[in-house]
């Protein structure tokens, strides 16, 4: 087993492993409208492969986080990464758009075992307060997947086609195997047991859950992670199809926008310097809130103003996405803090309701014709506004101070 590693190298390790799950989302994005064609369906059957897998990722944190407290962080990454390769190879072989829906099930449960393990080894590893800027600092790492992915998928797709660009999923799987599986020390507790049954398995989560600050917290960032995704089953069609961007051009104004998250995220390390993770996530989820006001009213302004209404829609978008870098690393710690023995249980069920929450929200934007932006700003502006409540109503977050002589 590797020797223990300090956390400032623990982080491009978990930041490359967390970036699975970006990446088999976003690399194939610019392929729906092709997807589509190719299999001759209609483009809400093949927004419904983007629900699939976030319904994946979801049950599937419920598996990997309570076995990886009982059998430790390696194995299970080890075994979830196999799955993902398998499945990736399966989905560049798919002739049919039932085939992929299934196969990206399966991709998805192998790929969230790096995401639900990784905070489970950061929760590990750090106190809540460095784990906050340290997952900031990983999603540096992190960041490179959204901006680079579409892009990179975008020329694949015009130079390859659209399987190649599972087989590219398929090897960077195969990477990260080797490298989990040669540097990846084992951070589990010693004392940790984890589940020995179904009944101690739920009693768990139930336990997880009976915590109201946890479910508060928990719900903020999975409000701002399902408007991410919302943005990201609808931005294809809404930039490609309605606003006429080249499909091999998406990827620039996709990565703007993960640059704004990415930035959010490094602001995020500074500003944790002074002030407590509850009082940068309640400021921006204030802001986001406003920012979804703005991006319901400009998807109400026709299309047929080109160039302005699209300005109109990518400006309050822009901040809708890039606080999900100042929400979600402290609303995780925030969620976790009360957990050190049962970090992949609670790790789970955040990433689960995340991506649960995102699944649905994906599935009511592709339930709408692409004829207008305004499903997707709506189902946004909605998720802006449940993580204010969430996180004023039910987490209730206690009054704090400045954190001048906060941990650097």
């Amino acid at each position: 087993m590797p020797a223990p590693l300090k956390p400032s190298r623990l982080a491009p390790i978990l930041g490359a492993m967390t970036a699975i799950m970006p990446l088999a989302v976003d690399m194939y994005l610019p392929a729906l409208p092709t997807l589509a064609e190719s299999l001759d369906v209609d483009p809400a059957r093949i927004q419904l492969t983007l629900s699939s897998f976030f319904v994946g990722v979801a049950s599937g944190q419920l598996l990997h986080g309570p076995l990886s407290d009982r059998y430790g962080r390696r194995p299970l990454m080890l075994i979830g990464l196999v799955l993902y390769v398998l499945a990736s190879v399966g989905c560049a072989l798919s002739t049919s758009v039932l085939a992929l829906t299934v196969l990206r099930f399966v991709q998805a449960l192998g790929a969230c075992s790096g995401m639900v393990i990784s905070l489970a080894v950061i929760r590990d590893s750090v106190p809540p307060q460095e784990g906050a800027k340290m997952l900031s600092r990983m999603m540096l790492v992190l960041g490179l997947a959204p901006i680079l992915a579409p892009f990179i998928g975008g020329q694949i797709l015009a130079w390859f086609g659209w399987r190649a660009i599972f087989w590219v999923l398929a090897f960077y799987g195969a990477a990260c195997f080797l490298l989990v599986l040669l540097l990846l020390p084992e951070t589990r507790p010693a004392h940790s047991k984890g589940p020995t049954g179904i009944v101690s398995w739920l009693k768990g989560f139930a336990g997880v859950l009976a915590h109201r600050r946890f479910i508060g917290f928990a719900m903020t960032r999975s409000c701002a992670t399902a408007g991410m995704f919302s943005y990201i089953a609808g931005s294809p069609f809404v930039f490609i199809v309605l606003f006429g961007v080249p499909a091999e051009h998406y990827g620039w104004l996709f990565g703007m926008n993960a640059i704004g998250l990415v930035g959010a995220t490094q602001i995020n390390v500074r500003l944790l310097k002074f002030w407590s993770p509850e009082q940068v996530a309640g400021t921006s989820v204030y802001v986001t809130a406003l920012a979804g006001v703005l991006l319901a009213g400009a998807a109400l302004l026709p299309v047929e103003l080109g160039m302005p209404a699209f300005i109109a829609l990518l400006v309050p978008l822009f901040f809708c996405i890039a606080t999900n870098g100042l929400i979600n690393p402290n609303a995780t710690m925030l969620g976790m803090a009360s957990f050190g023995d049962r970090a992949g249980t609670a790790s789970a069920l955040i990433g689960s309701l995340a991506f649960l929450t995102a699944g649905i929200a994906s599935a009511v934007v592709s339930a709408f014709p692409a004829r207008s932006a305004l499903p997707m700003a709506l189902t946004i502006a909605t998720l802006e506004f449940l993580g204010l409540f969430f996180f004023y109503i039910i987490a209730k977050p206690a009054p704090a101070i400045p954190q001048s002589g906060a941990i650097r």
